[in-house]
């Protein structure tokens, strides 16, 4: 679901550049010295994850984490998103440097997407943690889908929503597993 370097416009990349990195200050500001460790730990569970990869209808997906993300960092999962996307860029080639800004909008927006449902929703914490991990996923390749389909980037691209349906799936369910352990075993995460 990485958009590399190339594919999008370098006027589109470059604003949406500029776009991430107003994001990135704007979750990152104003960080207590306490929330620096929990961020840091996460970036770091985003990055170990995305090295599991799963075979789907001739390719390979990953899972994101990005609506537990969103849960429990709010508008902070940006700058930890970011970080990730950085280091899967520089180190296997996931994506571009150029497209940063498209590639952290684009899951930042499945992270933004959970935090607004878990804020604003009246619903069970179960179901709502695992709308918030189905959406953290689905959005995302909604978003990466209509981009390629602006860019006439090939045919068919809206089928890498259906690729990501599986993955969205056992997103929810893992970020309901998450949400439970935390209540259980360390309730102040979740605040």
């Amino acid at each position: 679901m990485h958009i590399a370097d190339g594919i999008i416009p370098a006027g589109i990349s470059v604003g949406a550049d500029a776009a991430a990195v107003a994001l990135v200050y704007v979750g990152g500001r104003n960080l207590r010295s306490e929330e620096i460790p929990k961020m840091g730990i996460f970036a770091a569970a985003l990055f170990i994850v995305s090295l599991i990869h799963f075979p789907i209808a001739g390719t390979s997906i990953h899972l994101g984490l990005y609506g537990l993300a969103g849960l429990l960092f709010g508008i902070r999962a940006i700058p930890i998103i970011f970080v990730n996307l950085l280091f899967q860029c520089l180190i296997f080639q996931h994506g571009g440097l150029l497209s940063m800004g498209i590639n952290t909008l684009t899951m930042g927006s499945g992270a933004f997407a959970a935090w607004v449902v878990w804020k604003s929703l009246k619903l069970n914490n179960q179901v709502k943690s695992f709308a918030c991990g189905f959406l953290g996923i689905l959005i995302p390749a909604i978003l990466v889908s209509v981009i390629f389909v602006l860019v006439n980037y090939g045919k068919g691209m809206v089928f890498i929503v259906t690729i990501y349906l599986p993955a969205a799936v056992i997103e929810g369910f893992l970020t309901v597993f998450a949400y439970n352990y935390f209540y259980n075993v360390k309730p102040e995460i979740l605040k």
